[in-house]
């Protein structure tokens, strides 16, 4: 990531997630967290699957600026082709593949990279996930595992490791340390402060309003599906991000 020909800006212009509210625009720069909060249901949730193309935009458009170049998020699929990388909120549900082995959950999105003469190689597998495993810290008892052994914070890194190694440039990130421990978040934290470092794009989703403080370089604050307020620097506060969210003066 440190070539700067493959950093990338997330760019939102004029995109709209419901009837009748105001349009949003926002340019997400490489190396910057962007954090996303708001009571449940209040849109942000809509937002961010929005920006990974898997929900559609009630108007607006959402795009990929790289190396002079601009790419149209209209789909999933045309999103982690422009380099985006999505981890959903809830991993069990649309996650992990519980009848499948850690190594199989973690190569599932990246087949094409373990081929060698059109043939799968599962040394090649084997060493791609190790790479990932150390960089995680993931505590599993072999790779053949099935994925259902580990505890829920190796799940999520393993779904972590999956998403890094599409070798995305912006990264969308929904609750990614909901449910796991404290150890588990603390190594998730160091993990998406050196990938921002490294030039990454990164936007969290997160219920906890510490965790958004702590992380990101500023906060968008959801209400009624629209953006109600954009947090930064010296006003980024817990009062702050609650009285965006109740509608109030902080």
């Amino acid at each position: 990531m440190a070539d700067d020909t493959n950093r990338a800006t997330l760019s939102i212009s004029g995109l709209t997630i419901a009837q009748g509210t105001d349009p949003i625009t926002q340019s997400i720069a490489p190396g910057e967290i962007v954090g996303l909060a708001g009571l449940d249901g209040h849109g942000q949730e809509k937002f961010l699957t929005t920006l990974a193309g898997l929900t559609k935009p009630h108007a607006g458009a959402v795009s990929v600026e790289r190396a002079g170049m601009s790419r149209p998020i209209g789909s999933f699929r045309k999103a982690v082709a422009a380099g985006v990388a999505y981890l959903p909120r809830d991993r069990r549900a649309t996650g992990i593949f519980p009848t499948q082995s850690v190594l199989d959950n973690f190569a599932i999105s990246t087949l094409s990279r373990d081929l060698r003469l059109g043939l799968l190689s599962m040394g090649a597998r084997r060493r791609r996930y190790e790479t990932y495993r150390q960089k995680l810290s993931i505590v599993a008892p072999r790779p053949d595992a099935p994925i259902t052994t580990l505890s829920g914070g190796n799940q999520q890194k393993v779904l972590l490791a999956r998403a890094l190694a599409l070798e995305p440039r912006i990264l969308l990130l929904n609750d990614p340390t909901r449910g796991v421990d404290v150890a588990t978040r603390h190594v998730l934290y160091d993990v998406f402060r050196g990938l921002a470092a490294e030039g990454m794009t990164l936007i969290i989703l997160s219920s906890e309003i510490e965790e958004i403080l702590l992380l990101c370089h500023r906060v968008l604050v959801f209400r009624e599906q629209r953006l109600a307020a954009e947090i930064a620097g010296d006003g980024m506060s817990t009062d702050a991000v609650i009285a965006a969210m109740f509608g109030r003066a902080a």
